[in-house]
């Protein structure tokens, strides 16, 4: 019984130890087993090659004004009695905007219409004279001399009655002028006077209201500089953002390239006209706009980041002559070991490269760097990349010794 015992013993030893090594055995076979690439932690950070639209830019800023604008003024000086219009109103055409006191007005009125008056009995009583005379002298009871005095009353008479016709006309013009009219249909952007303010129109007439015709079409005008100036064209479109509503894209039209620079500390820019639509009401004048005039659009094309072609280049500098320059980039499907693709390439928005031809389909993984948890292995993965230098015979090194 002893001996049974012992003997079980034994075995029970025997299948641990044959259990444990073949658990070590299976362990060891498991983690020695190839993995496919795909599974395999790749050290380098990639990007895929996708197709989409790309459009390259020239941005400039620029300040919102109404299309045409009317300043409104008075010719005549007085006192400002009554203001009828405010900022923003829409107003029309004749609409009255202000009137001014016209009691002076209208008392020279009267004074120019009494002096009329008495002109027109003085011109009664020449000609009364003079007609009275002309037989007299006709006869010869009159001397020549004295029938000229006369005659030279009655031309006066007449022109003194022409000159206070011309004062009470005048006077009746500066009366009308008194009253303020809009001479457009627009609206209200500024107002520079109030009620009770004098205001003299002297060597130059004073701006009361500044009318815009219409602010349902804008305009900016933007400062290109003269790097930039040569890809802009009129009829050219344009997007822009203002600062009050920075998420609304808006959009416009290159109307006009003024040809006159402004020079500004030894910068010189070029004052570019845009047309934008404004049918909301949306856009005001003096807002500062951010402008991107498109110059060129690509649509349904590979596009490469810049990131993958700087790699790539960085990576293949310093090669043998004979390797190509030219734009390339680094494939790496799966996590596989980057291959070296020659590229020609199109337009660029600065973060992406359209691509023109190349063994490069969408789908593609191209390199853009190397993890950042791998910066310990960075130089033996650089080495795998850069192709070994070429042997060259009558070397540098001593002889191989006898």
């Amino acid at each position: 019984m002893t001996f049974l015992k012992w003997i079980w013993k034994i075995l029970r030893v025997l299948l641990m130890v044959c259990g444990a090594a073949f658990i070590v055995f299976a362990a060891r076979h498991f983690l020695s087993a190839p993995k496919p690439p795909s599974q395999e932690r790749s050290p380098f950070q990639t990007a895929m090659v996708n197709k989409g639209a790309l459009e390259t830019l020239v941005s400039s800023t620029g300040t919102l004004a109404a299309v045409g604008t009317v300043e409104v003024g008075t010719q005549v000086s007085g006192t400002i009695d009554q203001v009828l219009a405010d900022y923003n109103d829409k107003v029309t055409k004749g609409q009255i905007l202000a009137e001014m006191d016209t009691s002076l007005f209208e008392a020279s009125i009267k004074q120019a219409d009494a002096a009329l008056a008495q002109a027109k009995a003085k011109l009664r009583q020449a000609k009364a004279e003079y007609d009275r005379n002309k037989p007299l002298f006709e006869k010869g009871h009159l001397s020549a001399q004295e029938f000229l005095t006369y005659e030279t009353e009655k031309e006066t008479a007449a022109a003194s009655v022409l000159s206070s016709q011309a004062a009470l006309d005048t006077a009746k013009t500066n009366l009308r002028n008194a009253v303020i009219k809009s001479p457009i249909d627009g609206t209200v952007i500024e107002r520079a006077i109030e009620e009770g303010q004098t205001v003299a129109a002297s060597y130059s007439t004073p701006t009361l209201f500044l009318i815009a015709e219409d602010l349902s079409d804008m305009q900016i005008e933007a400062a290109v500089d003269e790097s930039d100036i040569g890809q802009i064209r009129e009829g050219q479109p344009v997007r822009f953002t203002v600062q009050a509503y920075p998420d609304d894209q808006f959009t416009g039209t290159v109307l006009q390239i003024r040809l006159n620079p402004e020079v500004v500390s030894n910068v010189v820019t070029y004052t570019v006209v845009i047309e934008a639509p404004n049918e909301t009401g949306t856009l005001l004048p003096g807002m500062t706009a951010t402008i991107d005039f498109i110059v060129e659009q690509i649509k349904d094309q590979l596009l490469v980041p810049n990131s993958a072609l700087s790699f790539a280049k960085s990576k293949t500098a310093g090669q043998d002559a004979g390797t190509s320059d030219g734009p390339a980039v680094m494939i790496s499907n799966n996590g596989s070991m980057p291959r070296r693709v020659s590229l020609e390439t199109g337009i660029t928005d600065g973060a992406n490269t359209v691509v023109l031809s190349g063994a490069i389909r969408e789908g593609d993984r191209v390199v853009t760097g190397i993890k950042k948890e791998q910066s310990a292995s960075k130089q033996s993965i650089l080495s795998r990349l850069m192709p070994r230098p070429s042997r060259r015979s009558g070397g540098g090194g001593p002889p191989p010794g006898p």
